[in-house]
């Protein structure tokens, strides 16, 4: 309509959503929080700044800024939270590998990871920023939920494969061609939370209601048991085969939760973990490769145990790294992590924790739990039931994740192979996690995840 007086059309004001401009001043934070860590390691080990500061510093900033200018234009109401604390995590562990590399130098050492991590951030953070601009809908994905599963069992089984599958610290888990190595169950754990959540919407009503009661309690049938026996038999193949009793757990851990999530019966979690405790306890006594990590777990200290090879020197030599942090931390570039073996990847919570101490180390399991309540919290509030699962089975996915790994460094659990999500060195789980980040932006968009700040 003209303006009656001017005869001038109206000016259109375009409104800025307060969760642009909340993630906006959340990322300015974090790329300085960045900034101080970098800094701190260089004045420590270096004693001056040097170029190599903004080699590690900028890619990522640049990379946060530009996603959030995506996010401004098409998905204004996503969350304002899961950026900001994503590219903490994620420059948090740069700057801890980065250290690792100056410690590795001066020590002697070639083999350095900090380049490598770099690149694989900007591919990984790129990689997020095109599912935010290219799926403009996550729901498609529900046309595809049995294609899902075959991707995700053919990625699971690649390392199995003669020529390119590959054995690395007695765990074949990996891919590789020439040089190139990549860890396909990294993204196998995002094509089967798809299939998990899409099954499970059409078998919900199946699973909560049907089977009889005893003792009040309302036991499935079972054939609705059927898929639950399934997953099982694949998470005890997935140990058998490649070794790896972390990767076995994540799987079928997720299907129970999801399970519950989609009925809200816990007899369904009580039988799935009284099911894998079983099949873990037997694989305990039948294979060496368990029952050496459930023995080096039980007696870290025992000599036997420690001088093994294979044993428990890794587990004691990062609870002594532990215990060096004490509450406040030794500072970044002032511990010595370099002593225990892999500090940069499957250790690198000991290391931060001989950096950071126990505070610190508290302010890393606040936000890895603040990112999982916000990605529940998108969940629940979706009125459709996939993007409700889908959501929820993400956020679990970086939740066991954390449980299985931090869990098997500080002897909750018994250690496993699985990375730190965002900060652990190697590429395919860097990948993935990021585009864990872009879909729960997707779909924090598609319902105003961000609205009504608490």
């Amino acid at each position: 309509m003209t303006n009656l007086l001017t005869g001038a059309l109206p000016k259109i004001v375009r409104v800025i959503p307060r969760n642009r401009n909340i993630e906006a001043m959340l990322l300015l934070f974090a790329v300085g929080l960045n900034a101080f860590e970098l800094a701190q390691i260089q004045l420590s080990l270096l004693e001056k700044l040097t170029p190599e500061f903004f080699f590690y510093w900028l890619p990522p900033a640049i990379l946060a800024l530009v996603i959030h200018m995506i996010l401004r234009s098409r998905a204004s109401e996503a969350d304002p939270m899961i950026l900001p604390i994503a590219l903490v995590l994620n420059g948090l562990g740069l700057s801890m590998i980065y250290r690792l590399d100056l410690g590795s130098i001066a020590n002697g050492g070639t083999e350095l990871f900090g380049t490598r991590q770099i690149i694989w951030t900007v591919i990984a953070m790129a990689v997020a920023a095109a599912v935010i601009i290219y799926v403009p809908s996550h729901l498609f994905l529900r046309r595809y939920v049995y294609v899902s599963m075959f991707i995700g069992i053919a990625l699971l089984l690649a390392p199995s494969l003669p020529f390119i599958g590959r054995s690395i610290n007695g765990a074949r888990l990996w891919i590789g061609i020439g040089p190139l190595t990549f860890q396909p169950g990294e993204l196998a754990k995002i094509a089967l939370t798809v299939f998990f959540a899409g099954y499970l919407v059409t078998r919900r009503e199946s699973l909560a209601l049907t089977g009889r009661k005893v003792l009040g309690l309302r036991i499935p049938r079972a054939r609705e048991l059927g898929p639950i026996l399934v997953i099982w038999a694949a998470s005890l193949l997935v140990l058998v085969l490649q070794r790896d009793l972390g990767t076995s757990l994540l799987y079928f851990g997720l299907f129970i939760v999801l399970v519950f999530v989609a009925t809200g019966r816990s007899i369904y979690v009580i039988v799935g973990m009284t099911m894998f405790i079983t099949g873990a306890l037997v694989a305990s006594r039948v294979m060496d490769y368990v029952s050496g990590r459930f023995e080096s777990w039980l007696n870290p200290f025992d000599s036997k145990n420690y001088d093994a090879v294979g044993g428990s020197y890794q587990l004691a030599q990062g609870i002594f790294g532990l215990a060096h942090g004490n509450l406040l931390g030794t500072g970044l570039g002032g511990g010595i992590p370099h002593l225990v073996p892999l500090a940069e990847s499957d250790f690198i919570i000991a290391s931060l924790g001989e950096e950071l101490g126990l505070i610190g180390m508290f302010a890393i399991l606040a936000l890895y739990l603040l990112f999982v309540s916000r990605g529940l919290r998108i969940g629940f509030s979706h009125p459709d039931d996939f993007s409700k699962l889908l959501a929820a089975g993400l956020s679990f996915v970086i939740a066991l994740q954390c449980f299985i790994v931090i869990g098997g460094v500080t002897r909750v659990v018994p250690l496993t192979g699985l990375t730190t999500p965002l900060l652990a060195a190697g590429g395919s789980s860097l990948l993935a996690n990021w585009i864990i980040v872009g879909v729960l932006l997707r779909i924090s968009d598609s319902v105003g995840g961000g609205k009504n700040e608490s």
